[in-house]
């Protein structure tokens, strides 16, 4: 399967763990092989896991990445998820963490990063209502 990546002037991405910046101009590159990449507005540090889906992605993002300590990444996911979902009420989201929860089990955890971005947008009301 074959990834294209569009990139713009000066955007980091990560391959398999290395960090690289495009140059000064938009490029493509075409990847050919299994390989983890992600692109700079998907990335996220730990400190910066503040909040409940933040920290459900965070660990989502570690096993990923394809993370040494992957049990340990394993086990923050499921206490997360599992405390998000009990604080949840919308029938829509408790199906999407469901779909994540899926993913990540059979090892599509790219898939399960993505949706797990609609997570962020869902937590505001939870955060409001605290």
């Amino acid at each position: 399967m074959t990834l294209k990546l569009s990139l713009k002037p000066g955007e980091k991405f990560v391959v398999n763990g290395a960090v690289l910046i495009n140059g000064d101009r938009a490029a493509s590159f075409i990847v050919e092989n299994q390989v983890t990449v992600l692109r700079d507005r998907d990335m996220l540090q730990a400190g910066d896991a503040t909040t409940p889906a933040k920290r459900i992605y965070y660990a989502i993002l570690m096993l990923y990445q394809g993370n040494d300590d992957a049990a340990r990444y394993y086990d923050e996911f499921v206490s997360e998820m599992s405390a998000f979902m009990r604080d949840i009420h919308d029938g829509e989201t408790l199906n999407l963490c469901v779909a994540i929860s899926r993913d990540v089990l059979v090892g599509h955890t790219y898939k399960a990063l993505i949706k797990c971005h609609t997570l962020f947008d869902s937590e505001q009301p939870v955060e409001n209502a605290a």
